[in-house]
């Protein structure tokens, strides 16, 4: 599966998260360390959820661009 993922500059460092998935979310000193971290944090999420009997969110997330003139 393929999820979106945000990552957003925090006061600090870095947070992301999916749309598609809520309560899952991680932070890191660089967008690259913060996208392995919420990879983890993601399939650890997505373990517990089955682990529970809890239906796995499907990925339906668009993510696109829209370029403006400044």
């Amino acid at each position: 599966m393929k999820y979106a993922v945000v990552v957003e500059w925090a006061d600090g460092n870095y947070s992301a998260y999916s749309p598609d998935v809520a309560g899952c979310m991680a932070t890191g000193d660089t967008i690259e360390e913060t996208k392995r971290n919420f990879a983890e944090a993601l399939e650890f999420h997505l373990a517990g959820l089955r682990a529970d009997g809890e239906p796995v969110p499907e990925p339906s997330s668009d993510v696109d661009f829209i370029e403006i003139a400044a």
